[in-house]
């Protein structure tokens, strides 16, 4: 521990040539400045910060003009945008692609541009640490909702090793984030496969063969002679749920089930999978495909079919439901059930069916690859950023699971 020192925030940003600066306050960015236009420049506020990453698809964006006017919340790459109201853990590292992004209101730019100061991947898992977080929700301010200030900021205390071993425990840590994220972007790819395939087969009817189909009229449209059409009713039941509070539930390796999808796990199942979950109440219509045993609660429906389930769930996935209840958003199963499907001939369908198999047994097994990736990470990073394990001898391939070396 001899190379190692303790510093507040502040200080280190400031021998760095940086800042601890406020987002823009609402008075200096009104809600009508906020534009549909993809080619706005985005603003990350506290509900993008999302896992350190920003979440893109949730950004707002504001035009060129009103950027330029707040330019002094301009974003550089390495970063830190920090939630500074409400959930006062949330942070997000910025990536160099996100360069000239503006820190949004209810946020808080950490500017720290010297990497011979501070390594800011260093500082991003540093600031990761639970003793930080900890540290942030002690020091907030305000009785209804926890607030941050810059002065507060700037008085988080750290551990700083020498830079080389800054960037050598951020080359350690980053290694799981970047197979982490590698396992994500296939996880795209095996979903855009799949949906790919489903539209080119079942929606444009680009099927193996359709050179020399024939197709009739049906009450969707023009049809390929042969299929046929369906109410949803007749093909799949929908079925409830059953309630399971959070206070009742136990570890375990099944998934718990909602509207919303897994929102927590439980030592018991109630349908053996792989399964497909809709939503009933809240996210009504919303459609989840799960791989393994669960338990779907009573805010959703499971699917019971004798039809190849892959190809049952793209088709749920491409239904309008209808919202059936006024004040709580609700999915009426009727209504659902009056619905139209097409049915393709059943060689098509259980072709697609394996193909669908296929790719979601990767993405299980890509997932589970990941859930060991974060809980290495997460078990070094505290280690790591306070100096209690010492890796100047240590080989990274050492550390990384056998799965992802």
């Amino acid at each position: 521990m001899g190379e190692w020192r303790d510093a507040c925030l502040g200080e280190l940003v400031a021998a760095a040539g940086g800042s601890i600066r406020t987002g823009p306050f609402g008075s200096q960015l009104h809600a009508d400045e906020y534009t549909d236009d993809p080619a706005g420049v985005p603003v990350v506020m506290p509900k993008d910060m999302v896992q350190g990453r920003v979440a893109r698809g949730t950004v707002s964006r504001i035009d060129e003009l009103t950027a330029e006017r707040l330019k002094v919340h301009r974003l550089a790459p390495g970063d830190l945008v920090l939630a500074r109201r409400g959930d006062v853990g949330r942070y997000a590292f910025i990536e160099e692609d996100e360069a000239g992004w503006l820190c949004g209101t209810g946020a808080m730019r950490v500017h720290a541009p010297d990497p011979m100061v501070i390594w800011p991947r260093f500082l991003e898992y540093a600031m990761a640490h639970r003793q930080v977080t900890d540290w942030l929700v002690g020091h907030a301010v305000g009785a209804t909702m926890p607030n941050l200030n810059s002065a507060i900021v700037a008085q988080i205390p750290l551990s700083v090793p020498t830079v080389p071993t800054q960037r050598r425990i951020a080359s350690v840590l980053a290694a799981f984030d970047d197979l982490i994220e590698i396992n994500e972007r296939r996880i795209e790819l095996l979903e855009d496969l799949a949906r790919s395939l489903y539209h080119e087969w079942f929606v444009r009817f680009r099927f193996p063969g359709h050179e020399t189909a024939t197709f009739v009229a049906s009450e969707l449209g023009t049809i390929p002679t042969g299929w046929a059409v369906a109410r949803l009713g007749d093909v799949a039941e929908l079925r409830y749920g059953k309630a399971l509070p959070a206070t009742t539930r136990r570890p375990g390796p099944h998934a718990v089930v909602s509207s919303a999808g897994v929102v927590g796990e439980h030592d018991e199942a109630l349908v053996q999978g792989p399964g497909v979950v809709v939503g009933r109440k809240g996210n009504v219509g919303a459609v989840w495909w799960i791989n393994d045993a669960f338990f779907p609660i009573d805010t959703a429906y499971y699917v019971e079919t004798d039809a190849p389930l892959g190809l049952v769930y793209w088709q749920l996935r491409d239904l309008k439901f209808i919202d059936s209840h006024a004040a709580v958003p609700g999915l009426s199963r009727e209504q659902a059930g009056s619905l139209l499907l097409l049915i393709p001939s059943r060689w098509l369908a259980e072709k697609f069916d394996a193909i669908h198999a296929t790719c979601f047994g990767s993405i299980r097994e890509l997932r589970a690859q990941n859930q060991v990736l974060a809980a290495t990470r997460d078990l070094l990073l505290p280690r790591l950023v306070t100096g209690r394990l010492d890796i100047s001898d240590v080989d990274l391939g050492d550390l990384l699971p056998a799965e992802a070396g």
